[in-house]
């Protein structure tokens, strides 16, 4: 496998985690971040359009302290708005990752850390065995 397979298929495995905890949480299926992100989720009292547009900038890590300083591992809400910006970061090119001091994997570990504490550690099982 190479480097751009290697970040091909840690962006795949992270929309897949998305999908399977929307199934499980919402019991619905879903569609694609631009449609989820309409619902006006909320993470840590921040609205999840204010943290991709700090993505967008170039404040990843910033974002990202934000996001969990006060997270609510026990709502499916903040959850949801979590699993959708780690989605939408794991979209973002290596060279913009790496000029932010950011890449791929720390993404998957976000991810993992997230279902991990939120009780949804079981899927992170479940994607390690595909």
């Amino acid at each position: 496998m190479n480097f751009q397979d290697e970040k091909d298929y840690i962006m795949r495995i992270i929309k897949e985690m998305v999908r399977v905890l929307f199934s499980l949480m919402f019991g619905k299926k879903y569609v694609s971040l631009e449609e989820e992100a309409k619902n006006a989720y909320e993470v840590s009292g921040k609205k999840l359009d204010e943290l991709l547009a700090m993505i967008d900038n170039g404040d990843i890590n910033e974002a990202e302290n934000l996001m969990l300083e006060n997270i609510d591992y026990g709502s499916e809400n903040e959850i949801a708005a979590a699993a959708l910006f780690y989605q939408y970061l794991s979209e973002k090119e290596e060279d913009f990752l790496q000029k932010n001091n950011y890449s791929k994997e720390e993404i998957l570990d976000g991810i993992n850390d997230l279902m991990q504490k939120s009780s949804y550690g079981d899927v992170v099982k479940v994607m390690e065995l595909l």
